[in-house]
């Protein structure tokens, strides 16, 4: 199976690496285009064997599949400026572009072939992405080769179209999120006195080990809480104090706001 990454910035990358770090796809088989050549060194830092190109599309025409890894306002461009080299109908079409719809990546790639929406997040990189996949035109095994190559990069999982912008937000925006939550307890720890470095170590291992007891209990977040809270205790006053400072409401909205049809 030959694969082409039309982009080379963080996600397409990201992309290349982690399958050939994975050995999973043989380096050689995975062609990256390179728009200018600046992330070229990068990548072959991580793997020598990468095949990497700069302005050279050649690759497109022979691919299996073409992933499609530029800002969403190129990719009606990218697509159209190299309909002639999409030709085959049995080639896949992977669009990581958030916002571009299953219609518009159709409509830009006529005549019709499969074509898929994926959305990662960027944690791609150490291949601990959460990634979702729809898609259009495409039978059972061409849904399940998609969803094999990004599981080498984290958990994948198919879903309607509809979803896509409520997993967006969770997932890929999600992980801003997350950090940010990093951010202001690393700033708690040091305003108490601990060290940046130290009070960010602590942060990072506490939300090791809620992860690790939740997938381990298969318990509800709440549960877990009621653990740790007692009667007049010190948690349940500063839980209580973020609540009425809005952390869950905070949260729900920030998610919302996300959530673009």
């Amino acid at each position: 199976m030959k694969i082409s990454i039309i982009g080379a910035g963080n996600m397409g990358g990201a992309i290349a690496s982690g399958l050939a770090v994975s050995g999973s796809i043989a380096p050689h088989d995975i062609t990256v285009i390179d728009h200018k050549g600046k992330n070229v060194p990068r990548l072959k830092a991580i793997c020598e064997d990468l095949n990497i190109v700069v302005e050279d599309y050649t690759s497109l025409s022979t691919a299996d599949i073409v992933i499609v890894a530029v800002k969403p306002w190129a990719v009606e461009e990218v697509l159209k400026i190299h309909k002639a080299s999409l030709s085959n109908p049995k080639q896949l079409i992977v669009s990581v572009a958030a916002v571009v719809s299953l219609e518009q990546l159709e409509e830009w790639t006529l005549p019709r072939k499969p074509v898929f929406r994926v959305v990662p997040n960027t944690a791609i990189a150490v291949r601990q992405s959460m990634t979702y996949i729809a898609s259009m035109n495409a039978d059972k095994e061409q849904q399940t080769q998609v969803a094999r190559i990004f599981a080498q990069l984290g958990k994948t999982e198919i879903v309607e179209e509809k979803l896509i912008p409520a997993v967006t937000s969770l997932t890929s925006c999600g992980i801003a999120f997350a950090f940010r939550y990093i951010r202001a307890a690393t700033e708690g720890g040091v305003e108490m006195g601990i060290y940046p470095d130290k009070a960010k170590e602590a942060v990072l291992q506490t939300l090791r080990g809620a992860i690790e007891l939740l997938e381990a209990n298969g318990t509800h977040p709440e549960v877990e809480i009621d653990k740790v809270t007692t009667a007049g205790g010190i948690t349940i006053k500063g839980l209580n104090e973020m609540e009425h400072a809005g952390f869950t409401s905070s949260v729900i909205k920030g998610l919302k706001t996300s959530n673009v049809k």
